[in-house]
């Protein structure tokens, strides 16, 4: 399995390419993210990981259309970032973005009418929603996380009071010219944080 860990930093995923903008990192490829195309080719990739990544970026569309770019139909992309409402968002003079867990939505089928943003589609295979302690204890994440009606009434009502911590989604590419392919999924809970 050929993976990509964008933005790796000094702990690269194990047995993956890392591509980062800073030297000094574990990076196997040194090259400033915001500038497109990155230097790898098409298709090339199995699994894509930005895990603390895509709040940094300069242009989450144009990153997202590089990730389809450089991914095999049906390879796996695995997102983490801070929830819009948790202190760590906004703590960094380096994030960029504020996400909640429906700012991906663009690129799949349920794009809220606004799929003329990117012509590049994802299939949505899970968004893991994690709270802080506090609700996680008293079972509100399990909530959120078990049935998307619920998500979105908190995400809409209540997520300022109940504040998120941290979003993770695994997206499958979806190429039109090939049809999609059904691979093992890998289970939000194993996404390394840094």
């Amino acid at each position: 399995m050929e993976i990509l860990d964008v933005g790796c930093g000094i702990k690269k995923y194990p047995g993956a390419i890392g591509i980062d903008r800073l030297p000094g990192t574990a990076a196997d490829i040194v090259h400033d993210l915001d500038h497109f195309p990155w230097p790898l080719p098409d298709s090339s990739f199995d699994q894509l990981r930005l895990i603390h990544v895509i709040e940094h970026v300069g242009d989450v569309i144009r990153t997202m259309e590089e990730l389809h770019r450089l991914g095999r139909n049906g390879a796996r992309v695995v997102i983490a970032t801070p929830h819009y409402t948790d202190f760590s968002s906004f703590c960094d003079p380096t994030h960029r973005w504020h996400l909640n867990s429906f700012s991906l939505r663009y690129f799949g089928a349920d794009n809220a009418g606004f799929g003329y943003y990117s012509a590049v589609k994802f299939r949505e295979i899970s968004v893991y929603v994690k709270l802080l302690a506090l609700w996680r204890y008293l079972g509100f994440e399990l909530l959120v996380n078990a049935f998307p009606r619920f998500r979105r009434f908190w995400e809409f009502y209540l997520c300022y009071i109940v504040r998120g911590k941290v979003i993770e989604w695994e997206l499958e590419v979806i190429k039109s010219d090939v049809p999609p392919t059904a691979g093992p999924a890998t289970p939000p809970s194993q996404t390394a944080h840094r």
